[in-house]
């Protein structure tokens, strides 16, 4: 168990050893987590409080806008702090608890970019339907649903990494905790975590990357059969989706569908799904959608005027 280990802090190599490389990493990725958190913060608060934002597809959106805040947060403040220190630690527990979060809050993000894509099969395929199906408890239920699945995907992945023995070197070569180079430091064999660690994350990965395409194929071709207006504004609701769906699966099913013994280290692509992505989810969703544009308009007039007054 991990009271055996003799190791109980890791030291972090992070993204870059050279200083003035590390400063202008700082001075470019501060001003990144912020727009992360107030774009996706200015979604959660105009879907809570615009009226006209009522539908199911915001409603997740804003659960959606929720999730990348906290699964930015579980990584990012922590690779810029550590920007401006020489050597960059944690403890061996407080990583365990960054793989949980960080893997807690990916997860129910990808079963949440799921379950948007089943709301807007039902809203274009079976639009007589759509109320009845997508009713707001049905909606909680999804959302709940994915909570819990990012809850039990993460405690699967830290049942497996717990009973290793880490015995040394303490030396994490990435900017993060994440499984792939803390089963390098194990000193056991870590072969039969890795397949379960490739079964848990890669190819869930993979088969959820293959449910969200199929899902918009289908949606795709039952467009055909839509008014010229209709096509146009479906699609330009589902190119959102499916952007961020590319953007989010692609390095995720590039690092993960390997296993760790073949695994070499790409931090770049990391820092992509993990710093980049989030801040790029509020400006793909609010720039196609004139709706949530017309509602945060409103939402910052009335404030902008209240305060006048």
């Amino acid at each position: 168990m991990a009271s055996a280990n003799n190791m109980t802090e890791l030291i972090i190599t992070g993204l870059f050893r050279d200083p003035e490389v590390q400063r202008v990493c700082f001075v470019l990725f501060l001003p990144v987590y912020l727009a992360t958190v107030v774009g996706n913060g200015l979604i959660v608060v105009t879907v809570s409080v615009s009226k006209s934002l009522r539908s199911p597809m915001y409603f997740f959106l804003g659960y959606l806008s929720l999730v990348e805040i906290c699964y930015s947060s579980t990584v990012v403040p922590k690779f810029i702090t550590d920007l401006l220190v020489k050597v960059k630690t944690i403890s061996l527990k407080g990583c365990l608890a960054q793989i949980f979060f960080f893997h807690f809050f990916g997860v129910t993000e990808t079963l949440l970019l799921a379950v948007m894509a089943y709301d807007r099969y039902v809203a274009i395929c079976k639009p007589l339907y759509y109320t009845a199906i997508m009713s707001r408890p049905v909606c909680h239920r999804l959302v709940v649903g994915s909570w819990l699945g990012g809850f039990f995907h993460s405690i699967m992945q830290i049942f497996i990494t717990i009973p290793l023995p880490f015995c040394g070197p303490n030396v994490i070569d990435h900017y993060f905790c994440d499984l792939h180079p803390l089963f390098k430091i194990a000193c056991a064999d870590t072969f039969v975590v890795g397949i379960i660690m490739f079964v848990n994350s890669g190819l869930f990965s993979v088969f959820s990357f293959l449910f969200l395409v199929s899902s918009y194929i289908v949606i795709l071709f039952t467009l055909r059969n839509h008014s010229a207006e209709g096509r146009r504004k479906a699609l330009s609701t589902c190119a959102s989706h499916i952007t961020v769906v590319i953007l989010f699966f692609g390095p995720a099913i590039f690092l993960y569908l390997r296993p760790a013994s073949t695994y070499t280290e790409d931090k770049l692509v990391a820092l992509f799904y993990t710093v980049i992505t989030p801040m790029l989810n509020p400006i793909i969703y609010t720039l196609r959608n004139a709706e949530v544009k017309n509602a945060i308009r409103k939402l910052w007039g009335k404030k902008v005027n209240s305060r006048i007054e």
